[in-house]
């Protein structure tokens, strides 16, 4: 009987200072509530309904990661929203595509303006706060998605587009992307290329957040070198809990403390635990590991809801951020460490894009265009460009018809 006493005491004690760390967590989230890196509903839009927002109940929806009550439960208090088309776009309808989803989340803000705030700046982000709505940022998916055309980036950038990731999970013309590193890609940029360069610095004369999710190695090292204002990985982990090529090894993270970046650590199990499992303390190490290599200042919330088909036990959708807070506190990070975490690294690094992007004003816009032989295809007209480099297209083109013809002769 006094056996049985102590563990029902034991078990009191450790129900009470669970529940104390849960008290604590929401207390924090209040003052400060968490800005997500990466969310793929606007992908679910339109898998599910094809963004007919008429057709969907963004409270009520039950099949998704993502919903409003969730949302609320969860304490978000800001969310990139992830304006994603799939790589087989590439060189076909990527843009049209694109703005599609840049438009439904969009059209979120506006069936939803009492929840969702869409929002394109450091300010506009505290003005969501304030009025206890979901800041809603646009972030687009994959470098693939501009065509090769600063053009579009800069269109992207006044649609209210405030970060892009270079690449998804194929290369563009002018970038790597992650799959060089497992050889399941061949390299074509060895990194970015001159042209690959000059995206990154337009991004900062923008007042664009470069993401480095999805890229590879040799891409992270170049643009790390490159830009000129501090950088993200929306959705990515640590590469020595989880030896998987979209995470971030420790030399990259030693890079990424001293730019003063941010690495966002995404909840898929297969980049957690590189298993088909996880649970919320298998997250909680990720962020033990990288505030360990590069500081609190250096780490966030990047959770891929939606983006993904597993997700942690105790992580299952987007109420479950103030359990993981609640895992951290228990694990001894200060209040101070957390509000980093949370939303003030992400605040910081945006609030220095916002700088350097001043600091840029006076710079003529970068203009000037990829090689045409770079983006060659029946899909790409080849207007602008010199002549003679239309014409040794076309020229190239006949000679290739003629030397078939010439072969089917012979046979």
């Amino acid at each position: 009987m006094a056996l049985r006493g102590l563990l029902i005491l034991v078990v009191c004690e450790i129900v009470t200072v669970v529940n104390s760390n849960r008290d604590e967590a929401l207390r924090i989230m209040n003052n400060v509530p968490v800005i997500d890196g990466h969310n793929d509903l606007p992908w679910q839009l339109l898998s599910k309904f094809n963004n007919q927002l008429n057709k969907v109940n963004l409270y009520t929806l039950n099949d998704t990661h993502t919903n409003i009550p969730k949302l609320q439960e969860g304490k978000v208090g800001g969310q990139f929203w992830a304006a994603f088309v799939p790589c087989d776009t590439q060189g076909k309808d990527a843009v049209k595509r694109t703005l599609e989803q840049i438009d439904v989340i969009h059209q979120m803000c506006a069936h939803y303006p009492d929840v969702f705030l869409c929002v394109h700046s450091t300010e506009g982000i505290a003005e969501a706060f304030r009025t206890k709505r979901v800041a809603s940022l646009i972030g687009v998916e994959g470098g693939h998605s501009i065509d090769s055309s600063l053009g579009v980036l800069r269109t992207f950038y006044n649609l209210g587009v405030r970060y892009m990731t270079l690449t998804h999970s194929c290369n563009v013309p002018w970038v790597d992307n992650w799959l060089v590193d497992t050889g399941s890609d061949a390299p074509k940029s060895n990194g970015l290329s001159e042209f690959g360069k000059n995206v990154v610095l337009e991004m900062n004369r923008l007042g664009m957040i470069i993401d480095l999710a999805h890229v590879s190695a040799k891409t992270m090292k170049d643009t790390l070198e490159v830009s000129h204002a501090p950088v993200i990985f929306s959705h990515s982990s640590a590469y020595q809990q989880c030896k998987h090529a979209r995470n971030v090894d420790d030399d990259v993270l030693r890079i990424v403390k001293e730019k003063k970046g941010l690495v966002m650590v995404n909840f898929f199990n297969d980049y957690v635990t590189c298993s088909r499992v996880a649970n919320l303390s298998d997250v909680a190490d990720h962020f033990d590991y990288i505030k360990r290599i590069a500081g609190y200042e250096s780490v966030g919330f990047g959770g891929d809801y939606d983006g993904v088909p597993r997700v942690p036990q105790g992580l299952e959708d987007v109420s479950k951020y103030p359990d993981l807070v609640s895992e951290l506190l228990r694990r001894g990070w200060t209040q101070t460490e957390l509000e980093a975490a949370l939303a003030n690294n992400l605040l910081r690094v945006f609030k220095e894009v916002e700088q350097t992007s001043i600091r840029m004003s006076s710079e003529k816009p970068k203009d000037e265009p990829i090689d045409y032989q770079e983006i060659k295809s029946d899909c790409h007209t080849s207007y602008g460009y010199p002549t003679n480099t239309a014409a040794r297209a076309h020229v190239g083109k006949g000679l290739l018809l003629l030397m078939c013809f010439i072969c089917t002769l012979f046979l």
